[in-house]
């Protein structure tokens, strides 16, 4: 396992995908993938005790993001951890990946849509 993952006990891996289509800021992106990738989950198993002596205070929480490279810089990790209801976000990577693409509408700055892919890896 990469970065953060080394010591977790992997429960699930969800994907998202997030993009911000006007504002040209990639952790707006960013937070919509994870946003995504955790939306439509519940893990009462972390609230019922059915894993013996786990807790949601032991829940970790690895991201790792697709971004479009000359954009990683611009990452607010801060920011992107504030997606996250629960548990300890405990890694953090950024791959290259994603993609810039045009929105073909006319505005201010330019016409560009970040859009980031997302891998939540969930356990304890």
């Amino acid at each position: 396992m990469e970065g953060g993952q080394k010591g977790m006990n992997p429960l699930f891996v969800e994907m998202g995908v997030g993009y911000d289509l006007d504002g040209q800021d990639i952790t707006a992106a960013a937070m919509r993938a994870c946003k995504d990738a955790i939306a439509t989950n519940s893990i009462p198993a972390f609230q019922k005790g059915s894993i013996p002596g786990v807790t949601s205070d032991n829940m970790k929480v690895h991201v790792k993001l697709g971004v479009p490279h000359p954009l990683q810089q611009g990452l607010d990790k801060d920011r992107i951890k504030t997606v996250f209801p629960y548990g300890q976000v405990t890694g953090f990577e950024v791959v290259d990946g994603g993609m810039v693409c045009s929105t073909e509408e006319t505005v201010d700055r330019n016409d560009d849509c970040y859009i980031v892919n997302a891998a939540v890896y969930v356990g304890y």
